[in-house]
């Protein structure tokens, strides 16, 4: 029998968690679950939640490198993707894709101070 399992845990290997959670907290308008210097963590409504792991905490392993992962965001139209949009490159954040008309809808890409990729995206046409 196979465990019921539901993904509820996204991790980005970050430089400095706190300065990752202030960059989020700014982008995301929702303050952190934790801060700590070497792990920082926002939870959101639907269950899922952003871990933010210090690449030199004691505990830390990773044969990986790159950035090869987005974590995004749907929302309900274009508009909102264009809204988001100009908010986010207005408080700075790097824009790694301007807004197009991808196969599956509207979206966009930023970078975190990371680089991890951020998409915001419609619902798939």
């Amino acid at each position: 029998m196979t465990p019921n399992m539901t993904p509820n845990l996204v991790l980005f290997y970050v430089a400095d968690p706190v300065v990752s959670a202030a960059f989020y907290e700014r982008l995301l308008g929702i303050r952190p679950e934790a801060v700590f210097p070497t792990y920082a963590a926002f939870a959101f409504g639907n269950g899922l939640s952003l871990g933010l792991w210090s690449e030199g905490a004691k505990d830390f392993v990773s044969g990986g490198s790159g950035h090869r992962s987005e974590l995004a965001f749907m929302v309900p139209d274009d508009a909102e993707v264009e809204l988001l949009h100009e908010l986010w490159r207005a408080m700075g954040v790097t824009i790694e894709q301007a807004p197009l008309d991808a196969v599956f809808g509207r979206t966009f890409v930023a970078r975190d101070p990371d680089g991890h990729r951020i998409r915001v995206c419609t619902p798939d046409n």
